[in-house]
């Protein structure tokens, strides 16, 4: 008997930054078992974004990178994009080509159906259909991925609320071609150290035991709205007597505006630090005692994932799949983008109530480290790309 021929897989991403999206293609790049051979390729990240090709590293995977696949469209760069893909997809002959996030989608399935690609299957990470552009861009993009959706083999969305909102929300495709697949990640390593970590952390950051560290994760960008954020920090500093200390982790165009209203802050008393990207997230979570999220748009946050995979409480706005990785009251708290009013409230009880906050502590762990792990997302994976590939079986 020969040796029974490997599905081969293109695995395209828009750009290796720190997010979700490089997670999952990292993870399915390296865990598929033997029946696959994957390709990874993608752009690098945008200037004011952390690189995040120390993660594929650290998995042994090497992508081959494509400088023209930038996130901004842009007929010069796009254009050789394309042209590059073409020529990998002539070359590798993938029986699969699978694209991540949007430009990826876009220029990825074009250079896909043009070569006569099998299988062709989209990844909605998230979704620009609001709080990203105004009303005529956002009409435009949604025309487009209707249409690629339409010649696509099969669409994945990360949560059951992303999938109700592409196709009963905004109609981009039919539910009968979406498949929910949830992110899967490495998640042990919250776990692992964590005494000498959190003692680490607090050390160097100079963190009393009867101070409280509060936390937000992410882009500083206008859809992941930090000035609510720094809205409910004011308030619940005047409300509170409990030692706080907030971090703010990450870095994007909205640096210099965020920067000025922190100082701001500093200046009425509040204990703030911006931290720019941490790489060694595992270390630094162990050190915090409570996650926050405020966006107005999401697919499945990470930082809240890795958060309760770390032992903490988490507050979030209610968007994306927030809803489906969030244990209302057991790890945290979800909460309707419609006013701060409530935010605070709920900000207070968990700095206030020690009970409460060491109980959601607690119940964290159990909650994501089996429905989020990496084992988990490659055996859905397999499962699905063979069911497209033979549907009849």
């Amino acid at each position: 008997m020969g040796v029974k021929k490997k599905i081969k897989i293109l695995r395209i991403i828009n750009r290796f930054n720190i997010g979700g999206p490089t997670y999952n293609a990292t993870f399915l790049t390296r865990f598929m078992s033997d029946e696959f051979e994957t390709l990874l390729i993608g752009g690098l990240p945008e200037e004011n974004e952390a690189n995040s090709l120390h993660i594929l590293k650290e998995y042994d995977v090497e992508p081959l990178l494509i400088h023209e696949l930038k996130r901004e469209p842009n007929l010069k760069s796009d254009r050789l994009a394309l042209k590059k893909i073409k020529t990998i997809i002539q070359e590798f002959k993938p029986d699969i080509v699978h694209t991540h996030a949007s430009k990826a989608g876009a220029l990825g399935r074009k250079a896909a159906f043009s070569c006569n690609v099998p299988v062709v299957v989209h990844t909605f990470h998230g979704h620009v259909f609001h709080s990203y552009f105004g009303k005529i861009k956002t009409s435009i993009f949604k025309n487009i991925e209707r249409y690629l959706a339409k010649k696509s083999t099969g669409i994945i969305a990360i949560s059951n609320l992303q999938k109700k909102e592409l196709c009963e929300t905004h109609k981009i495709t039919t539910a009968k071609k979406i498949e929910v697949i949830p992110l899967g990640f490495d998640l042990k390593k919250f776990q692992d150290h964590y005494s000498e970590n959190r003692i680490a952390v607090r050390k160097e950051y100079d963190l009393n035991d009867d101070t409280l560290a509060l936390c937000i994760i992410g882009r500083l960008a206008p859809v992941k709205d930090h000035f609510f954020f720094l809205d409910v920090i004011e308030e619940l500093s005047s409300q509170t007597n409990r030692k706080i200390k907030i971090f703010i982790v990450g870095d994007g165009e909205l640096r210099e505006e965020i920067n000025s209203r922190v100082d701001l802050l500093k200046n009425k008393g509040v204990d703030i630090i911006m931290t720019s990207w941490i790489f060694d997230i595992a270390k630094f979570n162990a050190g915090m005692d409570i996650m926050c999220l405020t966006s107005k748009n999401e697919g499945t946050p990470v930082s809240l994932i890795e958060a309760q995979a770390s032992n903490l409480p988490v507050i979030s706005t209610d968007v994306g799949g927030v809803s489906d990785i969030v244990s209302q009251n057991e790890t945290g708290f979800i909460i309707s983008r419609k006013g701060k009013g409530e935010f605070v409230e709920k900000l207070k009880t968990l700095v206030e109530n020690d009970d409460l906050r060491n109980k959601m502590k607690t119940k964290g762990w159990d909650h994501v480290h089996l429905k989020f792990s990496y084992t988990r997302l490659a055996s859905d994976m397999e499962e699905y790309y063979k069911k497209l590939l033979n549907p009849f079986n």
